[in-house]
């Protein structure tokens, strides 16, 4: 590359060294401007923020990354405001990505997670980032984890993944955190025929939330339900039985027992030597999402930019043309045009 450092100040891009030297000493503007950088789309700014993480990433894997996912009004971010404010105050420096859900029509999304996390978010111990999904799937935005690295070389001990919501594609954050919690309301009857069985057995623990005042009794019958469904799972292989508990972000009961229940999962998991196996498979996780990430890309660039690629999509579209047929002719054009270009 000629002359990078013009090209780094023409889009105000600070030199990766500087920016590597002030996440590590935990300045949070910068913090925020590096994952702003891995979030865009731009090939020059992927390339720098690739950089970045490779910097970083000998001061990464400190953490304990724990993924939160519920269905609709299980009061995730007062639930992770209720549960953050009890870990800081143990002493943690606790980072909240908040994944939010974006339009279809205008891609748009409201980030409201950091006004929800009013006290939360004027600690100085905590950072939250509000990320809209765009069109990723898995409830998690798609450079989600690039955000983890960062925040694990910022220093921060708990990082909390907060999905946007639970769905059939629910379950790509279980692909990159140490601890999968999922959060479900009181009245389990109808919510354990509405909810993917899979979400289930993924999940390291399940918090009945809002269990409190009138809704505390239905919540005991919830545990006792979700208790009988677990009996079912197939037994898993690092040995963890799931637990179902009870909790109130209004009063604060439970919240603390749910942490000693994270911390026991991690003592039995690095002891038999699952935790670090779940993190070696999230990294090959990691490398074939990314390959189908730039195939993707370059796939569509080749679309808006080959005009012959452009009339075969017009045919599909017309009804001229098979749409799996033209879609393998576009292919292997793409193809041939990588191996000309190459040769």
């Amino acid at each position: 590359m000629k002359n990078p450092g013009i090209k780094r100040k023409a889009w105000n891009i600070p030199d990766i060294p500087e920016m590597a030297q002030a996440i590590r000493a935990g300045n949070i503007p910068y913090l925020s401007k590096a994952i702003t950088l891995t979030e865009s789309t731009r090939p020059e700014h992927r390339m720098y923020a690739e950089e970045l993480i490779q910097t970083l990433m000998p001061f990464t894997g400190n953490s304990i990354r724990i993924g939160i996912t519920g269905i609709p009004g299980v009061g995730k971010s007062t639930f992770i405001e209720s549960l953050g404010k009890h870990l800081i105050l143990a002493g943690h420096r606790l980072a909240v990505l908040a994944v939010d859900p974006s339009s279809p029509l205008s891609g748009g999304s409201i980030l409201g997670d950091k006004t929800r996390m009013e006290q939360l978010s004027r600690n100085p111990n905590a950072y939250i980032r509000p990320t809209p999904a765009g069109h990723a799937l898995g409830g998690v935005a798609a450079r989600t984890r690039e955000s983890v690295l960062l925040c694990e070389a910022a220093g921060f001990s708990v990082i909390f993944i907060e999905t946007v919501g639970v769905g059939q594609s629910e379950v790509m954050v279980r692909e990159m955190t140490d601890f999968f919690l999922l959060m479900m309301l009181p009245g389990a009857g109808d919510e354990l025929q509405g909810i993917k069985k899979g979400i289930v057995e993924m999940a390291d623990l399940i918090v009945i939330h809002k269990a409190d005042g009138e809704m505390k009794t239905k919540a005991k019958r919830a545990q006792v339900d979700y208790l009988q469904a677990l009996h079912f799972m197939p037994p898993r292989s690092d040995a963890w039985v799931p637990e179902v508990c009870l909790a109130s972000s209004l009063s604060g009961e439970g919240i603390q027992a749910i942490w000693e229940i994270i911390l026991r999962f991690k003592g039995h998991s690095t002891q038999n030597g699952s935790f670090q196996n779940r993190r070696h498979i999230q990294s090959g996780q990691w490398f074939h999402h990314s390959l189908e990430l730039l195939l993707q890309n370059q796939l569509n660039q080749y679309l808006h930019t080959s005009g012959s690629a452009q009339l075969i999509q017009k045919q599909a579209l017309a009804g001229e043309m098979n749409p799996l047929l033209a879609a393998r002719k576009i292919f292997s054009e793409w193809l041939l045009s990588n191996q000309s270009h190459l040769s």
